[in-house]
């Protein structure tokens, strides 16, 4: 898996299930299943953490679910973002950008709500943690995240 990382990618943000601002308190962006397609094999599913940009803005710390959430028991597989930053109105049809650097858990199943949102708040403070170390923040200076507006740590 590490093998294939960092990995960058490309997407309109779409509408997702709903669930993250509204059941869990932690909103998600989410890509269409075109680009959710194209992840690598290798890439397994699990929870991982990397820097976002949305419609060329500010570069953002981010966590990522990819799997097919077994809480919610759903069949298809997703790419769910929380961008560690509090953005004033949603942006569906944006463009959101990212790499993924490193790998923080497996997909889980849980059996309460609150187990599930406190296992997010730690994949959150991991990737808090991480993104801090200097190998991770010399990725933002990346090409591929030319032409953003000033960054944020």
């Amino acid at each position: 898996m590490d093998s294939k990382l960092p990995y960058f990618t490309v997407g309109e943000v779409v509408k997702g299930f709903g669930r993250g601002s509204k059941e869990l308190g932690i909103p998600t962006a989410n890509y269409p299943e075109d680009v959710v397609d194209k992840l690598p094999a290798e890439i397994e599913f699990g929870v991982y953490y990397g820097w976002a940009s949305v419609d060329n803005g500010p570069l953002h710390k981010m966590v990522m679910s990819i799997g097919t959430n077994p809480y919610y028991h759903n069949t298809k597989r997703s790419m769910e973002t929380h961008i560690m930053y509090n953005f004033n109105e949603d942006f569906y049809g944006s463009t959101l950008k990212l790499v993924i650097l490193g790998y923080i858990r497996p997909m889980t199943d849980f059996t309460t709500l609150d187990n599930l949102i406190a296992a997010i708040k730690n994949d959150i403070s991991v990737a808090e943690s991480e993104l801090d170390k200097e190998e991770h923040r010399i990725v933002r200076e990346n090409n591929f995240f030319k032409n953003l507006e000033n960054d944020c740590g």
